[in-house]
């Protein structure tokens, strides 16, 4: 459960600090191989449960799949274990992503977690600006809270 302090000011007297890499300027896809995948490295087993629509429809596609080499075999308790050996790509495969050499963006946005009320948003191109702005902006709300 998060637990928040309540705010001594409105939300319009305080800033917000982000950090962001956005997935779609700052990565790319990426193989299992270049993201050091634990499954292409090491291999890996799906249990399947095909009494369920759902692990028909799992089993049915893996069966069919022609891009992945396994070995299947039940279980005692009645599963299907598909077993992959390792050097194939996963099935996350198109989730992988690495990292571009780009700048993080260092924004800085009006208002806290309550809302954005002027709707202030600004970007800072050096780092170094965005810390000299945040140290700021703290020391004018310590001294605002501190007067009272």
């Amino acid at each position: 459960m998060l637990h928040r302090m309540d705010p001594l000011m409105p939300a319009a007297a305080y800033n917000t600090y982000l950090i962001a890499v956005p997935l779609a300027t700052h990565w790319r896809p990426a193989t299992c191989e270049e993201v050091g995948c634990v499954q292409y490295l090491n291999g890996w087993a799906s249990l399947i449960d095909e009494t369920s629509e759902l692990g028909q429809r799992q089993a049915h596609y893996i069966r069919h799949d022609r891009t992945r080499r396994h070995t299947e075999e039940r279980t005692p308790d009645g599963l299907t274990r598909f077993t992959f050996e390792a050097g194939q790509k996963c099935y996350g495969a198109s989730s992988h992503r690495r990292r571009l050499d780009r700048v993080e963006r260092y924004a800085v946005r009006g208002g806290d977690w309550r809302g954005n009320p002027r709707g202030e948003f600004r970007e800072h191109v050096r780092p170094e600006d965005w810390v000299e702005d945040f140290g700021e902006h703290q020391d004018r709300l310590k001294t605002v809270i501190e007067r009272g």
